[in-house]
C-alpha cells in the first residue's frame, strides 16, 4: 500500500511524528507539492494525504492505482470530488480538530481589534510610555465586548464554540446557519437580523455557492455603523475590495482576517491598503495539540479504509 503526503509540512512542520500512518503502508512524505508535480506524485499512489494542495482532475486521471484520499483538514474544497466520485475514490476529511484552536483564535483577533494590545506594547519599548507625561498612554481607543452582540455565520462545533466563550464575556449571540435550514437553536435568526442587529460578525461557515462572498457592499449596508468583522474560515466570503472600502470609511470598525482569497496574500492585494485590518497568514488551527489530532484522526480514516469501515467520509 503506497501512502503519498503531499504537503506535510503545513501539519508536522517537524515537531510531530508520522509514525501512527507509516505503520499502515509504504509512506513518502513531501514537504510542499507545487501544483505542476501533484500528478507526478500521486501517479503510483493507493492512498493520498493533503492539507490545500490543489488535486484536480488531471492528476486524478493519471493516478490508476489510487483509492483513497485522506483531507489533512476539514475543508475538501480543494479536490476533484466530482471525479473522485466517478472513478469511486473515496475522500474522508478530519472534523472537529481543530475547534477549541479555531474558537481561540477568533478571540485572539476580536480582542486585538478592541483593545490593540501590540500597540500599545510597543509603545512601552519604544521609550514613548517612559518619555510621555500622562498616566497611562491610550493610543486608540478600547472597546468592551460585555452587554454587545456576535453575529456568527456558520453555526457548526467552531462557530457554537465561539458562541460559549462569546457568552462567558456576557456577548448575546445571534446564528446564521443557511435560510433553508430549519431552525435548531434558540440563538437562529436570518441573515438580514444579524447583519442588522449584531456588534461583531464572526465568519465559520464552510465556503459554497450559496455563501460565497456573503460579505459585500449590499450586506455591509445593512450592518450597524461601527461593526467589526472576523473571519478565520475561508477567504472567498468576503469581497475584498468591498471590505477595505467600509474599513477604510469608518462603517467597519475594524476587521481581523486568517484567510483571504488568494493565499499565499499577494503584495498587490487590496486589504492591504485598508484601514485597522489585522490580517494573519491562516494560522488559526495550527497549535501543535491540533495538528497532532490531525494526524491521529488520519490513521483512524486510513485503518477504517482498509478494515473496510468508512469514517468521515464526505462522498
Amino acid at each position: 500500500m503506497n501512502i503519498v503526503i503531499l504537503d506535510g509540512y503545513l501539519v508536522n512542520p517537524g515537531d510531530l511524528s508520522w509514525g501512527k500512518i507509516s505503520e499502515l503502508g509504504n509512506l513518502k512524505v513531501y514537504d510542499i507539492t507545487p501544483k505542476e508535480l501533484v500528478a507526478e506524485r500521486v501517479k503510483n499512489a493507493d492512498i493520498i494525504l493533503l492539507n490545500n494542495s490543489i488535486v484536480a482532475k488531471e492528476a486524478i486521471e493519471k493516478a490508476n492505482n489510487l483509492k483513497y484520499i485522506s483531507m489533512l483538514a476539514t475543508g475538501y474544497d480543494n479536490v476533484d470530488v466530482e471525479e473522485c466520485k466517478k472513478r469511486r475514490i473515496k475522500i474522508s476529511n478530519i472534523p472537529s480538530y481543530g475547534t477549541d484552536t479555531v474558537a481561540q483564535f477568533t478571540f485572539a483577533l476580536l480582542l486585538e481589534v478592541c483593545n490593540n494590545v501590540k500597540i500599545h506594547s510597543d509603545a512601552v519599548f519604544s521609550g514613548d510610555y517612559t518619555y510621555s507625561d500622562k498616566y497611562g498612554l491610550p493610543l486608540k481607543k478600547q472597546y468592551e465586548l460585555s452587554g454587545k452582540t456576535i453575529g456568527i455565520i456558520g453555526y457548526g462545533n467552531i462557530g457554537k464554540k465561539v458562541g460559549e466563550i462569546a457568552k462567558a464575556f456576557g456577548m448575546k449571540v445571534l446564528a446564521y446557519r443557511g435560510e433553508n435550514k430549519g431552525k435548531i437553536y434558540d440563538e437562529e435568526v436570518s441573515l438580514e437580523y444579524l447583519l442588522e442587529n449584531s456588534d461583531v460578525i464572526s465568519l465559520h461557515a464552510k465556503l459554497t455557492e450559496e455563501n460565497a462572498e456573503i460579505i459585500n457592499t449590499k450586506t455591509i449596508s445593512k450592518m450597524k455603523n461601527g461593526v467589526i468583522i472576523i473571519n478565520v474560515a475561508r477567504g472567498g466570503l468576503i469581497v475584498e475590495e468591498d471590505l477595505k472600502e467600509a474599513l477604510n470609511s469608518g462603517k467597519i470598525l475594524g476587521a481581523g482576517i486568517d484567510v483571504i482569497t488568494t493565499e499565499p496574500i499577494q503584495k498587490d492585494n487590496i486589504l492591504l491598503k485598508a484601514n485597522n485590518l489585522i490580517i494573519t497568514p491562516h494560522i488559526a488551527w495550527t497549535t501543535r495539540e491540533a495538528r497532532q489530532r490531525i494526524i491521529d484522526i488520519a490513521a483512524d480514516n486510513i485503518r477504517g479504509y482498509i478494515n473496510g469501515k468508512y469514517i468521515n467520509t464526505i462522498n
